[in-house]
């Protein structure tokens, strides 16, 4: 009775620790499940999160990129005007005027030559042939007078010796031989033939000898000045042999001069139009206007030339100023008059990058860039396509002053971001 009583309590003993540990292992896999369920939770908590990081960092920087040009909007629209105070601009010669439309010419462009008119240019010439040698100290642009001496030629040692002692004996010896054949002639002792070919020798004498006399003294034959004017050009030099007739120095009086373009065949059609031309001088830049110079056309070809492609076209014009006769110029030639146009003198205009630009005067100190598109130039002044109205105050002088204060007017990109 006692083995059963012990062998059933030692079955529930048994049967409660087996129940404990399901219990137990039961309890230890919902704690993995757990902790798995919590891994799980972290993980994607934590992926969501790096997305939210890298979203909001994103837009952030999309709105601080939006900012950066949005500034730069505000910039460049803020130096849009350049602000120069009355002052400033004065003593920056700073000059505007409203623009109003007027007449402007149809313009061919060309090149050409400054020539010395006909009848204002003389060349001194050797009377004797002989050795050159210069009195004075003679230069290019020396002004001298009429019958001025330029230089010497003298043949008094060379084999042929000095033509004016040789003139002067011949004409001695045939005016004694004429003297006596007029003596004989009168008492028909020589015939009328022979006494006309002594005065015939005669005459001829005496005018080379008169020719040669003239200018003549004990250190050669001097040569002077056929015109009162300037020395252009000196074609010899101290030492130098010449020949009877050959050019010494030429002389010209710089009052009347040729303008002489070269003008393509295909504005041939449009030369009947051409009434005046401007032309602008290397040496000084400055561009003179025939109508101040009282220039005239005076022809033009009705050919181009054999070996060229070009139709000349010649005026002539006073020179008032200081222009070189031989200079190569450029010219505009003036054509047939377009009227209500707007132009502004060049020194309106400032160039950037094969654009050109002009500044507007809004009030007493705020100016404003504008661009502008160009159509003929004359020279002086370009014709204005668009870009600029009628009443417009526009910069005419000291444009490139405002330019420099607009440069210095506009800020760095981006430097708020550095």
């Amino acid at each position: 009775m006692k083995k059963l009583a012990f062998a059933g309590m030692l079955s529930l003993y048994l049967l409660s620790a087996c129940q404990n540990q399901n219990k137990q292992q039961n309890h230890s896999h919902e704690g993995h499940n757990h902790n798995h369920t919590e891994q799980n939770h972290s993980a994607t908590g934590t992926h969501k999160h790096e997305n939210c990081d890298h979203d909001h960092d994103h837009e952030h920087s999309y709105e601080g990129h939006s900012h950066s040009h949005d500034s730069q909007n505000q910039e460049q629209e803020s130096t849009d005007e350049i602000v120069i105070s009355p002052e400033k601009a004065q003593a920056a010669g700073i000059k505007s005027q409203i623009i109003q439309p007027g007449i402007f010419n149809h313009i061919i462009k060309t090149s050409g030559q400054v020539l010395a008119a006909q009848g204002d240019e003389a060349t001194a010439v050797a009377t004797v042939a002989g050795i050159v040698s210069f009195q004075n100290r003679l230069l290019e642009g020396t002004s001298v007078s009429r019958g001025t001496p330029l230089l010497k030629v003298s043949a008094r040692n060379l084999t042929d010796g000095d033509p004016a002692l040789k003139a002067r004996a011949t004409f001695e010896k045939a005016k004694k031989e004429y003297e006596r054949m007029h003596t004989l002639v009168q008492n028909k002792i020589v015939s009328e033939k022979d006494f006309n070919q002594a005065e015939l020798d005669f005459e001829n004498a005496r005018i080379s000898y008169e020719a040669v006399a003239k200018n003549h003294s004990a250190g050669g034959q001097s040569i002077p000045s056929p015109i009162g004017g300037y020395v252009k050009s000196i074609w010899v030099k101290e030492g130098d042999y010449v020949a009877v007739g050959q050019p010494l120095v030429s002389i010209t009086q710089n009052r009347k001069l040729f303008l002489r373009a070269e003008v393509s065949e295909k504005y041939y059609s449009y030369l009947r139009n051409i009434n005046s031309a401007n032309f602008k001088t290397p040496y000084d830049n400055a561009v003179y206007q025939l109508g101040e110079l009282n220039g005239r056309l005076l022809s033009f070809g009705k050919s181009s030339g054999d070996n060229s492609y070009y139709v000349p076209v010649t005026f002539e014009f006073d020179n008032k100023g200081e222009i070189l006769p031989g200079t190569f110029v450029e010219i505009y030639l003036l054509s047939t008059p377009i009227h209500d146009v707007i132009s502004l003198p060049h020194s309106a205009l400032t160039e950037e990058q094969g654009s050109y630009f002009v500044y507007q005067q809004l009030d007493d100190e705020c100016y404003k860039k504008q661009l502008v598109t160009l159509g003929g130039d004359n020279g002086e002044s370009v014709q204005i396509i668009n870009g600029i109205h009628k009443g417009d105050r526009i910069v005419t002088e000291g444009a490139y002053q405002v330019k420099l204060a607009s440069a210095s007017n506009v800020l760095p990109a981006h430097s708020h971001e550095h």
